[in-house]
């Protein structure tokens, strides 16, 4: 039986051991085998990235190569989704340092894109290579749903190959199914309570609910946001909730309910507040804010990445969408002139639609801006967040 010798690891010395010949053989095997499963790629926790990372950078540097870089994606291409594969070897060929660190080398390999990505990649001479999205086939209903979102939303190839293989539902768009399932329930509710759906606002109960918000009343702060959950009647609730669920659905699948959430919310407020200013004698209801302040982002963003966008009829449906917006705001100005039921009380405003857009065309268009970078690391964020 022999004694090892002490080791040190690390500045630390070890106890002495006793091991048998046997045993030391089967440890040095076993670590070998530990060693050669690193050509494994990593898929979950971060020091397993950093011995992959180490292996590439045996100078202990701290950066690796973009050529070193080239031949770890080459040789693990296989376990890669290929648009990914494709947009990672975009960015080795375009990064304009020649290096990558092993924060980026970490973000990269766990699908977390760095603001600096797009750039990259526009700065190198390497095309995408391969046939658009648009033209593969064989996929299933949710792959082709997934699809038809990237190319409703996003301007690029490579954000949209990114988020075709990104994406998987986890979390569902739950936010703007959630806040729409309540909207229709309490206005059923009201509708059961009132005895018609159409003009309820009509009805001497309608505006005694706690939900409405009336500037005299803003001192119950809750009005500010609860006012969504009530509509006039069955004609505004339909075309608040068919644009609600035609723009909000797609926009939320792909910046997530954080984003969407801030942009309705934001929408919202800003319209209870807008008839606190100009139409302060007028209640206000409905959740025109949220909704109008969505769909001009999303106008505005198409408008102003006109030639990226490759949604099928893009000129006809942006024409269709105005339409709809146009109709619903004429159908609020009418109401709110129309002679009011009972005369010491006006008909809802109508200026909450305009708080809305405002919104949209403001704080919509930044967070909609760059899809997968986070809002912290957007200077026009805070410069609006503060304004």
């Amino acid at each position: 039986m022999e004694k090892s010798s002490p080791k040190m690891t690390g500045g630390t010395r070890e106890a002495p051991v006793n091991i048998s010949p046997a045993v030391a053989a089967n440890a040095e095997g076993e670590e070998i085998e530990v060693l050669e499963s690193t050509d494994v790629l990593p898929v979950a926790p971060e020091d397993q990235w950093k011995s992959l990372f180490d292996k590439y950078d045996p100078e202990n540097s701290g950066f690796i190569s973009t050529e070193r870089f080239r031949d770890l994606l080459e040789t693990h291409g296989s376990e890669l989704d290929p648009h990914k594969l494709e947009v990672l070897l975009a960015l080795a060929d375009g990064n304009a340092d020649g290096k990558i660190c092993y924060q980026d080398f970490v973000n990269l390999m766990s699908n977390k894109r760095s603001n600096s990505f797009r750039r990259a990649i526009l700065q190198g001479s390497r095309q995408l290579k391969g046939c658009s999205l648009r033209d593969e086939v064989g996929l299933g209903l949710s792959q082709r749903l997934v699809r038809h979102v990237a190319y409703e939303t996003l301007p690029r190839e490579v954000d949209r190959k990114w988020y075709f293989d990104s994406y998987t539902y986890c979390p569902p768009p739950w936010f703007i199914l959630a806040i729409t399932i309540a909207e229709v329930a309490v206005f059923m509710y009201y509708g059961l309570q009132l005895d018609r759906l159409v003009l309820q606002v009509s009805s001497p109960s309608f505006l005694k609910s706690p939900l409405p918000y009336h500037p005299q009343l803003r001192a119950q702060a809750w009005r500010y946001l609860s006012y969504i959950f009530m509509h006039t009647g069955i004609e505004h609730l339909s075309l608040n909730m068919a644009m609600q669920l035609l723009v909000g659905v797609p926009l939320e699948m792909v910046h997530g309910a954080l984003r969407i959430g801030l942009v309705y919310v934001c929408g919202v407020l800003a319209g209870s507040l807008a008839v606190s200013v100009t139409d302060m004698t007028a209640p206000v209801v409905g959740s025109s804010g949220g909704v109008y302040a969505l769909v001009s982002a999303h106008l505005a963003n198409v408008v102003m990445n006109w030639s990226g966008m490759k949604c099928q009829f893009k000129l006809f449906r942006m024409a269709m969408a105005l339409v709809c917006m146009s109709v619903e705001f004429g159908r609020a100005v009418w109401l709110r002139f129309y002679p009011p039921a009972f005369p010491p009380c006006p008909n809802p405003s109508f200026v909450a639609h305009l708080g809305g857009v405002v919104v949209g065309l403001t704080l919509g268009v930044v967070v909609l801006q760059n899809y997968e970078q986070r809002l912290q690391e957007q200077s026009l964020f805070w410069i609006f967040f503060y304004a």
